[in-house]
């Protein structure tokens, strides 16, 4: 019996030069709007949302065989069905049909595709507080909503200065990239910063090892921001960090302050602490300030870290765009440290 062929090798540009066309679906399509990230590109049908990670490989994850697409895929799926059900439909083949034409859902597959419910984006979180139709009815909702999304996972059992050091490696990284003098970032600012937080691992670590005693450290959805929040038609919280457990193993406080910090930088501060009593009503857990003050610090000064790393890439070298959003993060980083 003869071994069939592999099918033709096919370059990402094509791959995206395809599913930009409309004939490439199967539903009615009047146009497709693609958006490109760092992993991944997603194409907005008129219904429907359909991603395809790029072959990338960094050192915190590795999209560069087909099977390793595949499972992201199928871990993306299972992880944000926790959160938003009924928006993760299925993950589908990108194939080769017979006559080697690229196709959605049959033919030899070459590389994978989760498919979604499009989402409305005036109603995504990010959207709503910038034109204002963000409330605190929608706040206390998505509070409820992940209090009881907390409460039903496992809780992870960490040793206590492992979990400890966890925070410590990471400042001691971000104090050591964010002083990289191409970045042009004040340097002062940087290292008050960091040392504030390097003091306070070392005054205050038995909180982190009183969290661990409560189990309050789930796996949970690891990236939790405005734009990842749809507050209507029906609550959706998607894009769930798939490609690392240890990003998503964190205490619940944590993920909620950093939504919460999110809140205050785009302007909407009352929000944020909405969101901050109604989670702690809703879920009994009532953390010390000083402890939600440096996880909303600490990992204000971590966003900042991953916007200056934009100035590592050629397109972005130029722009002063992520510059000033790392600056808008170290503002933040100092406006939340914890009270000496």
């Amino acid at each position: 019996m003869s071994i069939p062929p592999p099918p033709p090798e096919i370059s990402l540009e094509s791959k995206v030069a395809f599913l930009r066309q409309p004939s490439a679906y199967a539903e009615p399509c009047f146009r497709v709007e693609a958006i490109e990230t760092h992993m991944s590109w997603v194409f907005l049908t008129d219904h429907h949302a359909w991603k395809l990670k790029k072959p990338v490989h960094y050192d915190y994850l590795d999209f560069s065989t087909t099977a390793a697409r595949r499972f992201y895929c199928e871990e993306e799926l299972r992880l944000n069905r926790r959160l938003a059900p009924s928006t993760y439909l299925g993950v589908e083949p990108l194939g080769i049909d017979a006559v080697d034409r690229l196709c959605i859902g049959r033919g030899v597959p070459i590389d994978w595709l989760v498919k979604m419910r499009r989402l409305p984006m005036r109603h995504m979180l990010d959207y709503a507080i910038r034109d204002g139709s963000a409330c605190e009815k929608d706040i206390s909702a998505l509070a409820t909503r992940m209090s009881a999304f907390y409460a039903a996972c496992t809780p992870i059992p960490l040793e206590a200065e492992n979990y400890r050091r966890r925070f410590s490696d990471d400042v001691a990284r971000n104090a050591g990239e964010l002083c990289t003098p191409a970045y042009g970032l004040p340097g002062a600012q940087v290292a008050m910063v960091c040392q504030a937080h390097a003091e306070f691992l070392q005054r205050h670590g038995s909180m982190l090892a009183q969290r661990l005693a409560e189990s309050r450290i789930v796996e949970g959805h690891g990236d939790l921001r405005p734009e990842h929040i749809c507050l209507r038609p029906e609550l959706a919280v998607i894009d769930c960090l798939e490609f690392s457990r240890d990003l998503r193993i964190i205490d619940a406080v944590d993920e909620l302050g950093f939504l919460a910090m999110e809140c205050t930088r785009l302007g909407a501060p009352a929000l944020g602490q909405c969101l901050l009593r109604a989670y702690c009503d809703a879920s009994g857990d009532f953390p010390p300030q000083v402890l939600l003050q440096f996880y909303q610090s600490f990992r204000a000064s971590l966003r900042a870290r991953i916007a200056i790393r934009h100035l590592n890439e050629e397109k972005f070298r130029y722009s002063n765009e992520w510059r000033q959003r790392a600056m808008a993060y170290l503002e933040l980083a100092q406006q939340f440290l914890p009270a000496a």
